[in-house]
């Protein structure tokens, strides 16, 4: 097991960000335009960046359809381009999140 898995995963993202100088809001519910409630596991802020961050704390990895979830979901909360935290990510899950901005990170990049 990496020495990152050690720790859990939101408590990595939280150190993480916060060392970015990112502060944090945990567990939000947001409504987007048209009323329908959301849930962000943790909006990130720095500066005039306001960006959402889901977490996938999976033993399976993370697929392309989560992903896409993800950005539609921050895209229609009008956030930022989304983070996306997670174990480990398929490999066309990498490619459309590359394309489309979205950051994915394991527990080895947060370390």
């Amino acid at each position: 097991m990496p020495l990152a898995m050690r720790k859990p995963l939101r408590e990595l993202a939280m150190r993480y960000f916060r060392r970015l100088g990112y502060t944090i809001e945990l567990d939000v519910e947001i409504d987007d335009p048209a009323g329908r409630s959301h849930r962000v596991d943790m909006i990130v802020r720095r500066g005039d960046e306001v960006r959402p961050v889901w977490l996938k704390n999976w033993r399976r990895t993370v697929g392309v359809n989560v992903v896409i979830s993800v950005d539609t979901e921050a895209e229609e909360l009008g956030l930022g381009r989304p983070f996306l935290v997670g174990t480990r990510f398929s490999e066309r899950a990498r490619s459309y999140a590359s394309r489309k901005g979205i950051t994915l990170l394991t527990p080895d990049d947060l370390y």
